[in-house]
């Protein structure tokens, strides 16, 4: 068994020199322009996804806007036509992006699903809602955005792209998103659509869709069944899987089926249990800087 280092402040009360400003990350999220003479504020799509921080002007309003345009283009140059599926982790950057992402595809006439009880999506229910809606269709195919930074730190945001394969962007794709994206951020997003917030969350193409319900559902006749089952976890648990959440946690009936964390490995298992049972109740705390985008909410983190 692979031995695994826990990080000396994990499940610790985090220390206020690591604390973040979350108002100021959104502040600066809105009013900072990318200088785009500089190519580190500039779009940069590494897996799948474009990740940087509001306060170095590498994830800013202008970013997203640009970005989920260039998806738009994108879906149009393809011909991909049927719903967009949206979520988003609880990094501070994400719910203001997904603010920008809606406003965009809702002027785009994109049908767009977003989270039914306006919460937080685990990145794998994203591609089970594609997959599950592409299955056996010839036309129509479905795609996905993903609005997380992954393991990147909190102050982080990320806006990720998944085709209507349900996984993450090959380079071929996110090279035509990228270049189309850093276009329209050289003219200052100007043939960017856009309409306020409340308008597209109104529009007809804005529709509710339950992402835990659904995947949660689907589980009993997922092949991955009984690898899941193995992952169980008591009833404090860091679901690793990109929202800080855990899914089953936020629904009666996830509570009631599953006991489960979907992107633990088999070989932590052990030491989760044991760490978890540990946790102080609601203060926050501490991560190390490579743990999951739930880590720094729950305070996992390991090194090695």
């Amino acid at each position: 068994m692979t031995s695994m280092t826990i990080h000396p402040l994990a499940a610790k009360p985090v220390p206020k020199d690591l604390l973040i400003d979350a108002d100021t990350l959104r502040r600066e999220y809105h009013t900072r322009k990318p200088d785009f003479t500089n190519r580190a504020q500039r779009v940069s799509f590494g897996t799948s996804g474009h990740r940087g921080s509001s306060l170095h002007g590498s994830f800013n309003e202008w970013h997203v806007l640009a970005i989920t345009q260039a998806i738009c283009d994108y879906r149009s140059s393809q011909g991909i036509n049927g719903p967009l599926y949206i979520g988003r982790d609880t990094h501070a950057l994400s719910e203001p992006a997904f603010t920008t992402a809606l406003e965009v595809l809702a002027a785009n006439g994109v049908e767009t699903m977003i989270d039914a009880n306006g919460g937080y999506t685990p990145t794998p229910a994203v591609s089970h809602a594609i997959l599950t809606f592409n299955l056996e269709r010839t036309t129509g195919f479905a795609d996905g955005i993903v609005i997380t930074p992954s393991h990147n730190p909190p102050e982080d945001g990320g806006f990720k792209y998944n085709p209507p394969s349900g996984g993450p962007a090959d380079t071929a794709i996110t090279r035509w998103i990228e270049d189309r994206a850093n276009h329209l951020l050289s003219s200052d997003v100007r043939a960017a659509a856009r309409m306020a917030y409340n308008e597209a969350r109104r529009a007809a193409t804005t529709h509710a869709h339950d992402y835990i319900a659904t995947y949660v559902a689907d589980l009993g006749s997922s092949r991955r069944r009984q690898r899941l089952r193995a992952c169980r976890l008591p009833d404090r648990r860091c679901a690793d899987d990109g929202t800080g959440q855990s899914g089953a946690d936020r629904r009666p009936e996830g509570r009631h089926r599953s006991r489960l964390v979907c992107g633990a490995s088999l070989r932590h298992r052990r030491s989760l249990q044991t760490l978890l049972r540990e946790l102080p109740g609601e203060r926050p705390l501490a991560a190390h800087p490579g743990g999951s985008a739930s880590d720094h909410r729950r305070g996992v983190g390991f090194a090695g």
